[in-house]
């Protein structure tokens, strides 16, 4: 399966992320580094993916908001 990744150049080489799988992310020094090192990433985030146990019936799950101000600078 084919997945779109995005790539990013700076001073220090690229940064690399999936944004159909969130949270996965990885860098290189070349273009091909990141590439590669974004395979590995997505193999990694797929199986843990798939060992992660799902929600029972019995499970307490609570979802909430949590509110978050930025420090500014003193």
């Amino acid at each position: 399966m084919d997945y779109r990744v995005v790539l990013i150049e700076s001073d220090e080489g690229f940064s690399v992320s999936c944004p159909a799988l969130r949270g996965c992310h990885s860098q290189g020094y070349t273009r091909e580094e990141a590439l590669q090192n974004i395979r590995d990433a997505i193999r990694e985030w797929l199986n843990a993916e798939e060992s992660e146990k799902p929600l029972c019936a019995g499970d307490r799950v609570t979802i909430r908001e949590v509110g978050y101000e930025q420090e500014t600078g003193a």
